[in-house]
């Protein structure tokens, strides 16, 4: 008899075959249950509370994991899914999780019969193929060119307002969805060949300020930030068609790097050192002022003696803007941002702009830049009774500028409330017989995961689900009647296009794309080894961090046992 090898250390644990899967799988359910309830226009707002006691009450899948701390790694690899679906297109964070954990039940029969999970993975990847070539059948081209408004028979308005009808705001109508439209075609930009670039974290700015009613809320055709002129009294806060310079550099006198010390012999030497500053600091306000500008910005300091000058030519000074605004300006009024205030040229004066105002909302000074002439920036001013209220339809603004811009970049449309999943569930069935050998059963397997979109929005409107999911399906048996879905609000069966429901199509196929791939991942995972120790670093000293490292591995070997 030899005596047993011991491979591994003992401080590791190893999870292997199928409890790796279940263990999995379990994971994946419990976090798509956690999120199940917030899809659709019924959805319920979970209430998180951070480490340092703030609260976020949202329903976005996202900002919801994002906020959450799992132990579990197949959980961890979840909320990456949302997090991509929301940097990709923003939107459908929720569907996304809910699918993904749908195809990892549906796969857990399998694992039970003993299938190889790359049988299943490649059953899935055949229907997310299926299941894309359906959607492009099903979607619908719209036509961006005449101006965003009247676009063929389904407006963009629609389109935003579907995507946002599921979220908290939903209730205050076309607002935000007006909003979002108008600012994101502000700041789109024609690259030629038809493309349109949009980029929204850049060119759009979200002010939140407390106060007043939601329907305050406007784009503004400007920019607006949070600074006053720099001497109140003497500066103009209301300026018409200001022509505006911006400046990178300090207008102060220049200090030397570190400590320098000057040897003054003679008494008049002083006064001399001094008059030189204060020339320079002359110079620089002349070469400015040259020409002609109302009102100046700089991201760096402005001395009191610069500001004396500027007042007395009555020009407005505003200092220290952080770098986003600044751009942000120089976008919105057509100026250039100089570096030196020597180089500056006439054709770097911004006169887009056709008003400059200090306003005083709430308790603080906000200017702004409006009435710009065409601006490629925009601000959008959100007020609100509370700030978690604010936040909120911050989240839900960000998420239908991004439809916005994903109709504007890829104009397609496929229909909401269940609708597309349904068709593609009917597709794939009937596809599922013509597939030859052992992969059959996975992918009709697949084809009936997409069928728990439908089937939670009918959850979540509090409807017989069994009955509204069997006249769905008959409905859409044969992949007729692909516009047949769920009106999210009533939970009645009904025409998505005479609903305007309706969902861009790069945010279906990105979900399709995302919740497949994630869930043959997760499948082909077969072994958890978990309690490495980190290497260390030759020299580093093994300090108080030794402990720790034990307890977090531990830590997670309880968990990942599912008893």
């Amino acid at each position: 008899m030899q005596s047993p090898v011991l491979v591994l250390k003992d401080s590791l644990k190893r999870e292997s075959g199928n409890k790796v899967h279940y263990g999995n799988i379990q994971a994946s359910k419990a976090v798509a249950d956690i999120i199940r309830t917030t899809l659709g226009p019924r959805s319920m707002l979970k209430m998180l509370l951070d480490a340092s006691g703030g609260i976020v009450v949202t329903n976005d899948g996202n900002a919801i994991l994002r906020e959450l701390d799992l132990a579990h790694p197949a959980a961890k690899s979840m909320i990456e899914l949302s997090r991509t679906q929301d940097e990709e297109v923003g939107d459908g964070t929720t569907s996304v999780i809910v699918l993904a954990g749908e195809m990892l039940h549906v796969a857990e029969a399998f694992i039970d019969k003993k299938y190889h999970p790359t049988v299943i993975c490649r059953a899935y990847n055949k229907a997310l193929e299926d299941s894309i070539a359906v959607l492009d059948k099903i979607a619908m081209t719209v036509d961006v060119k005449d101006q965003y408004y009247h676009l063929a028979g389904a407006t963009m308005l629609d389109l935003v307002k579907s995507c946002i009808g599921t979220k908290f705001t939903g209730q205050f109508g076309d607002l935000i969805a007006d909003l979002a439209i108008d600012a994101t075609t502000t700041v789109g930009v024609d690259l030629g060949q038809g493309l349109r670039e949009v980029d929204i974290k850049k060119y759009i700015k979200i002010e939140k300020v407390p106060g007043g009613q939601l329907e305050d809320s406007k784009v503004l055709k400007g920019v607006m930030f949070n600074k006053d002129v720099v001497a109140p009294g003497k500066m103009r806060r209301k300026i018409l068609n200001p022509r505006i310079i911006l400046l990178d550099c300090p207008l102060e006198y220049k200090k030397g790097e570190n400590q320098t010390n000057a040897e003054l012999l003679r008494e008049e030497d002083w006064s001399v050192l001094l008059k030189m500053e204060e020339e320079y600091i002359e110079n620089l306000c002349v070469q400015i002022l040259k020409f002609k500008p109302d009102l100046i910005i700089t991201e760096k300091g402005l001395s009191d003696l610069a500001c004396h000058y500027f007042s007395k030519a009555g020009v407005s000074a505003i200092r220290r803007l952080r770098k986003t605004d600044n751009n942000r300006i120089a976008k919105a009024s057509g100026a250039v941002i100089v570096n030196r205030p020597d180089e500056l040229q006439e054709s770097d004066v911004g006169t887009g702009a056709g008003l400059f105002e200090v306003k005083k909302i709430g308790d603080e000074f906000f200017a702004f830049i409006v009435d710009c002439k065409d601006p490629k920036a925009c601000t959008v001013l959100l007020r609100g009774a509370s700030k978690d209220l604010l936040n909120e339809v911050e989240r839900n603004l960000q998420d239908a500028m991004s439809v916005a811009r994903n109709i504007i970049k890829n104009p397609k449309l496929v229909p909401g409330g269940g609708a597309t999943e349904l068709t593609v569930s009917a597709t794939l069935k009937q596809r599922s017989s013509s597939i030859e050998g052992i992969e059959k059963w996975p992918y009709e397997a697949a084809a009936i995961a997409f069928e728990a979109i439908p089937r939670t929005l009918a959850q979540n409107c509090g409807v017989n689900v069994i009955r509204t999911m069997t006249a769905l399906q008959g409905k859409h048996a044969n992949g007729e009647n692909t516009w047949i879905g769920i009106d999210g609000n009533t939970g009645v069966i009904a025409d998505m296009k005479e609903c305007k429901i309706w969902d861009s199509y790069s945010v279906k196929a990105q979900a399709f794309k995302t919740a497949i791939e994630a869930a043959c991942m997760l499948l082909r995972i077969d072994d958890i080894v978990s309690g490495i120790k980190k290497k260390q670093a030759p020299g580093a000293s093994q300090g108080p961090s030794k402990p720790k490292i034990e307890e977090e591995g531990d830590a997670d070997n309880e968990q990942m046992i599912p008893e």
